[in-house]
């Protein structure tokens, strides 16, 4: 049997591929519109795993009845499980990945226990699946970062090139996250490790490809953009109060522009540990 017969849906979107590929090589604007549309699918797809926890953060803490036998956030550790088992069962993440991305989860709670236990932030609600002050489904959420950052190198294509020594983010690395419970004893060296991230990354840029044409980006940016977005699903987070800030007690407001930084510092962290597993490709000049 013919293989087009056999794949019915794909022999129609390849079709379809065709004909809106076409539409877009007719003028420069289409094509600027249709590999933005492209990227933004392509980072739709990549964070799936974010995406699915923020929608079902804010879907449960909308619907779910207050009184309920169980309790939101054990609604939340059972739907990140489903979540991550379907991400390995339909093997949109490979199990050397979900290895990595569990250490997201060892780091993230045991930042959360810590944070808590200083006031840094609060779990409003009371739950059965939880260690002290913090709801299991937390370390999912830093887990999404990790798996965000897997998928997209696949599903872009991302090299890199001006990328530092391997050796020299593993100690940056270990430095930002020191500096997250050291600075309520010691001085805050945020400013420092700014400028070490930019003197070690500012040399360095992504190369991906959206839709057909190969496009670059610096790292520096990327890795704000990121943050940036983190930020915006955080504020998503406060807002349904899965979890807030002490000045958000008597009532919601934004979250400080300040914790860009700190987000800014995590995609570091969460860098380097999926290089762990999935260590970063140079490009290959076209010219070589």
């Amino acid at each position: 049997m013919d293989a087009q017969a056999r794949l019915p849906l794909e022999s129609w979107g390849r079709r379809l591929m065709t004909r809106a590929e076409a539409w877009a090589d007719r003028s420069r604007p289409r094509r600027w519109a249709y590999e933005f549309l492209w990227f933004g699918l392509k980072q739709g797809w990549a964070c799936l795993f974010g995406g699915l926890m923020l929608a079902l953060i804010v879907v449960v803490f909308l619907v779910w009845p207050d009184g309920a036998p169980l309790a939101r956030y054990d609604v939340l550790v059972i739907g990140a499980l489903a979540i991550q088992g379907a991400m390995l069962a339909f093997r949109l993440e490979s199990w050397e990945e979900a290895r990595v991305i569990f250490l997201f989860h060892i780091a993230g709670t045991v930042m959360e226990l810590f944070k808590t236990a200083h006031g840094s932030w609060i779990y409003p609600e009371e739950s059965v699946l939880r260690i002290g002050a913090v709801p299991l489904f937390s370390g999912f959420m830093y887990a999404a970062v990790g798996s965000y950052i897997a998928r997209v190198q696949r599903i872009f294509h991302i090299r890199v090139t001006g990328y530092p020594p391997l050796w020299t983010t593993w100690l940056l690395a270990a430095a930002i996250y020191v500096n997250f419970f050291a600075h309520h004893w010691l001085p805050d060296v945020r400013l420092a490790l700014f400028a070490a991230t930019a003197l070690l990354f500012g040399r360095g840029w992504f190369h991906f490809t959206a839709d057909r044409t190969r496009r670059s980006m610096p790292l520096l940016l990327g890795y704000g953009l990121v943050a940036l977005f983190i930020w915006i699903a955080e504020n998503l987070g406060t807002l349904v109060r899965a979890w807030i800030y002490p000045s958000q007690i008597a009532g919601w407001h934004p979250v400080s522009l300040g914790k860009l930084g700190s987000w800014f510092l995590l995609m570091i962290i969460s860098i380097v540990l999926v290089s762990l597993a999935r260590p970063p490709e140079p490009e290959i000049s076209r010219s070589a």
